[in-house]
């Protein structure tokens, strides 16, 4: 199966399994399993870093499969708090080229991150996938990621 074709597949199925439910941790939870498991050989490092409710510009940790993730993130710092500063999807080829990454797993080559806002535009959360291979994302990622984020936390 093509990329496309496995996005496809994966973005039905979390829709479905995720018809009817509001909690955000469940949605996170479900969402990064799932596309973990269709993307075992590129999805190094799955999962949300979720806008601290006490301190506005800061990401917390939160459901993600893999290794350890960073505990915190300050907006601006890193590929994770650049997509949170500039609600703007980070696609980057090589992590060792960007100054201020953050090595959460120096096994990490390349990353992609997506903004999550809710249905008043407010940012909740970024979306974060790692992988050991260089280039592994892009357009193809970008556009899947972007509009399951918007279906799902955006509705």
């Amino acid at each position: 199966m093509s990329k496309s074709e496995i996005y496809e597949t994966v973005v039905a199925q979390i829709e479905a399994v995720l018809e009817g439910e509001n909690d955000c941790i469940a949605q996170m939870a479900t969402i990064s399993c799932l596309l973990s498991e269709a993307f075992p050989e590129r999805y190094f490092w799955t999962g949300f870093y979720i806008v601290d409710d006490a301190k506005q510009d800061e990401l917390v940790v939160g459901p993600y499969q893999g290794t350890l993730g960073c505990l915190r993130i300050a907006f601006g710092k890193g590929v994770c708090g650049m997509a949170a500063a500039t609600r703007q999807t980070q696609v980057v080829e090589d992590v060792h080229a960007i100054a201020n990454h953050i090595a959460c797993d120096s096994r990490s080559n390349s990353e992609i991150v997506v903004p999550v806002v809710d249905e008043d535009g407010e940012l909740v959360a970024v979306f974060d996938v790692d992988s050991t291979d260089f280039a592994a994302f892009d357009d193809v990622d970008k556009t899947y990621l972007e509009r399951l984020m918007a279906s799902v936390f955006a509705r």
